[in-house]
């Protein structure tokens, strides 16, 4: 007979070291691999009853340590860390490769026209939008009024960038127009994720200490968090914004796309999707989702407080969010 499964495995944690890059790559191939939206709710339901089993000292008879952390996984590809809340299945990490494989083809592939940017930086920010919503740190929630003037500024903000820098390419080299998309999309990176996180820069984040205590909220460690997460972005949308025009630019004057040009959209989104696959979790582990700032570095009446009741603590900690 096989022995019971310890309940000492610490599952707060990911399974990989988080404080170096490949145990963080590691841990997010896992969390983002696309296969986990086809995941059905009994498969979610019972991967949480698992997690939510185990720790309370409850072990399934028969459950193996491979099995725990895949339910594990299983269970952080699609609750909330803050909240424990199902999220947004469009808003989960592991959506971000088909979701933006098929946006980011079709807005690399239709750039020339006005309305055809308009219409796919829209669409764009607006997934943006849930995507930064749902991956949010913390969990204070949003009124439904904050939530539809972050929303509205942020993809107002970011489709008037996308449409400026569109207007360049009526005086620059065809190569040079493909990348107009990502210079939008980085622009506009840096415009939604602080309007749809804005509660958080206003309130401050949860910090805690090691050993996962409150210790109140932060607004130097939200912007921290903020800062982390619009450089990961950027940096993931790089290749597939990068690397296709290239490809696609040779691509488009050989005789077969001449002879079949409805094959572009297709090519240019399987190129993408193809990047997306590595970028996506490779700069998600740019930085540690459970990110950490010095004492010294907080709001002072934050500082005064820690050390006044919590003289030991140096460093303290986050959730980043994605």
């Amino acid at each position: 007979m096989a022995a019971e499964l310890s309940t000492s495995i610490n599952i707060k944690e990911p399974r990989w070291d988080q404080s170096t890059f490949v145990g963080r790559a590691k841990h997010f191939f896992t969390v983002t691999d696309p296969r986990n939206i086809l995941l059905t709710n009994e498969q979610l339901a019972n991967a949480h009853k698992v997690i939510t089993d185990y720790r309370k000292g409850i072990v399934p008879q028969g459950l193996t340590e491979d099995e725990l952390w895949r339910a594990k996984y299983v269970f952080d590809s699609a609750f909330h860390p803050d909240t424990g809340e199902k999220m947004i299945l469009i808003g989960r990490m592991s959506a971000q490769v088909p979701m933006n494989m098929t946006i980011t083809g079709c807005m690399m592939t239709f750039y020339k026209t006005t309305p055809a940017v308009l219409l796919w930086q829209w669409i764009n920010q607006s997934f943006n939008a849930i995507v930064n919503y749902t991956n949010r740190s913390g969990d204070a929630p949003l009124t439904v009024s904050q939530l539809g003037t972050a929303y509205v500024s942020a993809t107002t903000g970011a489709v008037a960038t996308a449409l400026g820098l569109n207007a360049l390419t009526k005086h620059i080299s065809p190569l040079i127009g493909r990348f107009v998309p990502f210079a939008a999309v980085a622009a506009a990176n840096c415009i939604n994720i602080p309007l749809m996180r804005q509660r958080e820069l206003k309130h401050g984040i949860p910090i805690t200490d090691e050993n996962d205590n409150r210790l109140g909220e932060s607004t130097n460690a939200a912007q921290q968090a903020i800062s982390q997460v619009v450089v990961s972005r950027i940096l993931m949308a790089s290749p597939g914004m990068a690397i296709p025009p290239f490809l696609m630019n040779h691509l488009e004057k050989k005789a077969f796309l001449r002879k079949f040009p409805w094959m572009s959209a297709p090519i240019q989104v399987g190129l993408v999707g193809f990047c997306l696959v590595f970028a996506t979790p490779l700069c998600c582990a740019l930085f540690p989702q459970k990110s950490s700032i010095s004492v010294s570095r907080l709001e002072p009446e934050l500082q005064e407080k820690i050390r006044a009741n919590h003289p030991g603590v140096e460093r303290v900690y986050f959730n980043k969010g994605l």
